[in-house]
């Protein structure tokens, strides 16, 4: 067959009409796959179309949601008392808090000039030649004044520079980690509304007064089976929830993820539209270079009529509040696509025992001939004229042309 009779022969076959053919098969094992086949089909698309997806709601995934958080406690380190505004940054904010479990302090630094940190590069010297005056090294802590001096008591030297000083590598005084603060509390207020069904709710528990809903939120520790609407949580808690050491993370710090989930069925009374709380930790522990959470900050004030300040690194737990949020409910319109779509997919139970019988079942080959025809249209036979007719008649009756029979 040359290449155009085949173009021609697809072409034509392409106008062709395709109908089904209702065959009924004998066979007691491939009506049991067939009927099997459709169980589960079936079985599939109720439990999980309709019941698990809940394919007959609408649904709202895009809510908008409010979140404040406030940190609680107080601990006694030294001599000092630590309160909110000592260790919570901010004390009071949205969807972000910090606390302090660890500082390390450098005091009373002065705007004048010191010897460079010796492990910054290039910053160890023998002569003034090795010091560029005013060159700046990102990596170190100021601009190079271009000599090179003692480094503080030792015996080696380092490049001059102008900063606050002394530089922090050398005289910070680490203090030791804020144990108490395993106690500590987070009070997380969280609204969430989904306009599409105008529905309003908060994870906090409704009271009849002002005075009841303070006493309770002043007693109560969110636990998942007891008290399930109470918004304060441990930071004790909130570590062992995320599978972290506490201990470890006053060393090194980190940030925690508290997710917030509303998976909300408006066909039932929106009261049963309850949060849902996981924790998990952000930062990669496995690089070590952006692992843990710290921060630097300082506190100024005036010495000898000189512009002091106090340089903390404060190492901690900072809490992102993530919320999630998804509410259905029943809607005519995608159970009926829904319905549509099982309903065509049960189909596919046919064109499975088709192939099974067409392929591994005995006399596959009569099966084929009975299930496929091809109907080619034939030109019409002629009729016979009235002549044929007459002559056909006459040879075989008397003759009727003078109405009397022979």
């Amino acid at each position: 067959m040359g290449l155009r009779e085949f173009i021609k022969e697809y072409f034509l076959s392409f106008w062709d009409y395709e109908t089904p053919k209702v065959m009924v098969v004998k066979n007691r094992t491939l009506g049991v796959i067939y009927r099997g086949v459709q169980f589960l089909v079936i079985t599939y698309f109720i439990w999980y179309v309709f019941i698990s997806q809940k394919a007959y709601q609408e649904s709202e995934n895009r809510p908008e949601s409010s979140v404040y958080t406030l940190m609680k406690g107080t601990a006694v380190h030294g001599d000092d008392i630590l309160d909110t505004v000592e260790y919570a940054q901010p004390s009071e904010g949205g969807d972000v808090i910090s606390t302090i479990l660890r500082r390390e302090v450098t005091y009373d630094q002065r705007h004048g000039t010191c010897a460079e940190y010796f492990k910054v590069a290039n910053a160890n010297c023998t002569t003034d030649s090795d010091c560029i005056k005013g060159e700046v090294d990102f990596d170190g802590h100021g601009r190079r004044t271009g000599k090179c001096i003692q480094y503080y008591n030792h015996t080696f030297k380092t490049c001059e520079i102008q900063t606050w000083c002394p530089i922090e590598e050398y005289a910070v005084v680490r203090e030791p980690a804020l144990v108490e603060a395993i106690n500590f509390t987070v009070f997380i207020r969280n609204s969430i509304h989904f306009p599409r069904f105008k529905v309003l709710r908060g994870n906090i528990k409704d009271a009849s007064n002002k005075r009841d809903m303070h006493r309770y939120l002043s007693r109560c520790r969110y636990d998942e089976d007891k008290e399930p609407y109470c918004p304060n949580f441990r930071l004790g808690y909130i570590a062992d929830q995320a599978r972290e050491n506490f201990s470890e993370l006053c060393r090194t710090g980190g940030v925690i993820g508290v997710f917030i989930n509303w998976n909300c069925n408006l066909d039932l009374d929106p009261s049963y539209c309850k949060p849902t709380y996981s924790f998990r930790r952000l930062d990669l522990r496995k690089d070590q270079a952006s692992s843990g959470y710290y921060y630097r900050f300082a506190k100024y004030y005036s010495k000898d009529g000189v512009e002091t300040r106090t340089l903390i690194k404060a190492y901690g737990i900072r809490l992102d509040v993530i919320v999630h949020g998804h509410a259905g409910k029943f809607s005519p319109i995608p159970t009926i696509i829904s319905t549509v779509t099982a309903m065509t997919s049960v189909g596919i139970c046919t064109i499975i025992c088709d192939w099974i019988m067409l392929t591994f079942i005995d006399k596959n080959e009569i099966y084929s001939e009975r299930k496929f025809d091809e109907i080619i249209k034939e030109p019409p036979v002629p009729l016979p004229t009235e002549l044929s007719y007459i002559s056909s008649f006459g040879s075989n009756h008397s003759d009727l042309s003078d109405g009397v029979p022979l």
